[in-house]
């Protein structure tokens, strides 16, 4: 019995919920069209997810099938119910722009004869366009879309001309960044060009001009009044924004993060740090543990809390050379974790060191948030098999009030070759327990298993739904030593930001070359191969496991073969892992030479101490043994991943570089 017939059956039966389910079997499985149009119909009418239903219908409309039935239906149910809606909208948004004085045109097209209209998809801004004259549905539209598309800041040396902006977010988002010529004492509105006033009139039934209007920093231009740019404010309205005085940036002024992830340990995120510092369009900070970066907004918060009155505030801030910056914030309603960030970086000399005051726009807050390691975790959700990750310095970030409370997000994540990251990662491991053992009597360090949390660490893996990660990108450590200007044009593009001469050079609060051993843009990092951390079992392993991303971001298979991969494989394999276990057992030992022995609560002699704290650690490198394989079983089912929701993870994008700026070729 096929699936549409036992989802009839269950429908004839009186079994609805389980009919839905089976209706959207159909729908997930594709089918004849005629069976598709009685899923969707079935789903719609009796409960089911209507999201379902609206996208098969459009897809059924779109590709020639029951047009007749379709759109009867589809104005009926999701358009007609949100005509006022859309159509007071609408009204709003034309009465607003015809007292605005940046706006120039007043013919406003009568909403019924608008050229094409929106049909709601869901609560949050989400609309599908039909297009009466091709007879068409379009692309569907998220107007409020977390994501800046264009390099809008690329050129700061004009005021920003922009071109057919409709999302919601970049119109907000250019509102909120560009600063007031008054503030800056120059012209510096946002030119808004639309080239076609039917096509601007038509999104006005889903914008929202109010917020946008206020602070009148919009100039809208329409098909060719373009030619109008820039305009002469003193010469058109008398308004001479030189005589100005030029004004200090506010804490809440500053509303964009640039969030440079830690993808794992020894990923060359020290090198990226070095280039965009001193950048003159960032407050910029070398990598800060996030534990640090809690405790000093913990800090912050209780000295202006505690203080009685501004002058107390201000002896708690005695270290800070900017009192204003100190009764900003005590003068401050319902201050956040952000707020106490963003005063940090403004009265921090190595934040602002390259900070340009007098620049166009307000300077992003550029934050990477460090952890000792990256670890995950992995389990099977019973029924689907699938593999969940999780991560609890990812949960910590997710979860952050600091994060959560910056309007604007852009996401970039250094990637390293993994082998190479790996055995710097060991080697790094090794000389943190050597140097803690030795000047620490009262505890041990260890080295992890590294190869372990390697092959589990997929942090280049994102939940397409995660606000943090909704406009986002990967950048190759190789990339950046090998073709500088190709990959940080590209970067800086993507960041919205100028490429600018601070990129060209790394520096460390504006000293160039502030440490030599990373040698800049110097190649040799990425040719290391740290022989005495990492052995070729142990590369094997972490290729195999990890062979999707090496194929996915183009790094070429140095130490797999391409072979069919068993269990008996896998355990010949993990018995290979001789250099990590090396330096596993010998920072172990330490811990049970540390640990006190006792039998039956009876001490015992030294010999027989040694020999019980021997079987200790004998038994702790099972256990590492034991785990690896059975994790590793768990990856050979599939290199698939969800999140808790059972939604599949996609892999990040990569950053794609210019061809013409390529000074190397790409490495593989």
């Amino acid at each position: 019995m096929s699936t549409i017939e036992i989802a009839r059956k269950l429908a004839s039966m009186g079994g609805t919920e389980d009919a839905i389910k089976a209706y959207q079997i159909v729908i997930a499985q594709g089918g004849e069209p005629a069976e598709l149009l009685e899923a969707a119909a079935y789903n719609l009418q009796y409960g089911g997810n209507y999201q379902v239903s609206y996208t098969t219908f459009i897809e059924l409309f779109n590709q020639g099938h029951f047009r007749e039935d379709i759109l009867p239906l589809m104005i009926k149910v999701f358009y007609e119910p949100n005509i006022k809606l859309l159509q007071g909208r609408y009204e709003r948004n034309c009465k607003l722009l015809k007292k605005y004085p940046y706006f120039f045109r007043k013919d406003f097209i009568p909403f019924e004869d608008l050229p094409f209209c929106f049909f709601p998809y869901d609560d949050h801004n989400g609309y599908v366009p039909f297009f009466p004259e091709e007879e068409q549905f379009g692309d569907f539209v998220n107007f409020g879309n977390p994501v800046v598309s264009q390099n809008y800041f690329k050129d700061l040396e004009n005021p920003i001309l922009a071109h057919d902006v409709y999302s919601q977010y970049e119109l907000e988002y250019l509102n909120d960044n560009v600063r007031k010529s008054e503030d800056v004492a120059k012209e510096n509105h946002v030119y808004l060009h639309y080239s076609d006033w039917k096509t601007f009139c038509t999104y006005l039934q889903c914008l929202n001009m109010r917020p946008l209007l206020e602070d009148e920093k919009l100039v809208f231009l329409i098909e060719n009044e373009e030619a109008q740019y820039p305009i002469d404010f003193k010469a058109r309205y008398g308004i001479d924004y030189n005589q100005y005085t030029l004004q200090p940036l506010h804490i809440r002024e500053i509303n964009r993060m640039i969030w440079h992830t830690q993808l794992s340990t020894h990923n060359g995120g020290d090198f990226f740090n070095e280039i965009f510092d001193s950048h003159p369009n960032l407050l910029a900070f070398p990598s800060i543990m996030m534990s640090n970066a809690n405790e000093i907004v913990s800090d912050l918060r209780k000295g202006i809390e505690t203080a009685q009155t501004l002058k107390e505030a201000m002896e708690n801030f005695e270290p800070w050379k900017n009192p204003r910056l100190v009764e900003e914030l005590y003068r401050m309603k319902g201050r956040t974790d952000k707020d106490y960030l963003v005063a940090f970086f403004l009265q921090n000399d190595m934040a602002t060191a390259g900070l340009d005051p007098t620049s166009r726009i307000v300077p992003a807050v550029f934050f990477q948030p460090h952890f000792s390691n990256i670890v995950y975790s992995l389990s099977v959700e019973e029924k689907t098999k699938k593999t969940v990750l999780h991560a609890a310095n990812y949960e910590e970030i997710r979860k952050s009030a600091i994060f959560r409370n910056f309007k604007y997000i852009k996401t970039f994540t250094p990637m390293r070759r993994f082998t190479t990251s790996h055995g710097a990662t060991v080697k790094f491991m090794y000389g943190s327990a050597l140097e803690d053992n030795n000047n620490n009597a009262d505890s041990t360090t260890v080295v992890s298993d590294a190869v372990s949390e390697r092959v589990f660490n997929r942090s280049f893996m994102i939940d397409p739904d995660d606000r943090l990660y909704k406009d986002s990108v990967l950048v190759r450590f190789e990339d950046g030593k090998l073709n500088g200007k190709a990959t940080f044009t590209a970067l800086a593009a993507f960041l919205d930001l100028p490429y600018t001469e601070s990129m060209t050079y790394c520096s460390e609060n504006g000293k160039r070359d502030p440490h030599p051993e990373t040698k800049g843009f110097d190649p040799a990092p990425i040719y290391k191969t740290y022989d005495d951390y990492v052995n070729d079992s142990e590369r094997y392993f972490i290729e195999y496991f990890l062979r999707d991303a090496y194929k996915f971001y183009g790094y070429d298979l140095q130490y797999y073969d391409g072979a069919p991969v068993d269990e008996e494989k896998v355990k010949e394999l993990i018995a290979g892992f001789t250099t990590v276990n090396h330096y596993i057992r010998e920072t172990w030992t330490k811990v049970f030479e540390k640990a006190k022995v006792s039998v039956n609560g009876e001490s015992v002699d030294i010999e027989t101490e040694k020999d019980i704290q021997l079987q200790l650690l004998e038994q702790q490198m099972k256990q590492f043994d034991e785990s690896r394989f059975a994790n590793a079983k768990l990856l050979m089912n599939s290199l698939r991943f969800v999140n808790k929701r059972s939604q599949p993870l996609h892999f990040m994008r990569k950053l794609q570089l210019d061809p013409a700026l390529l000074e190397q070729p790409l490495y593989h």
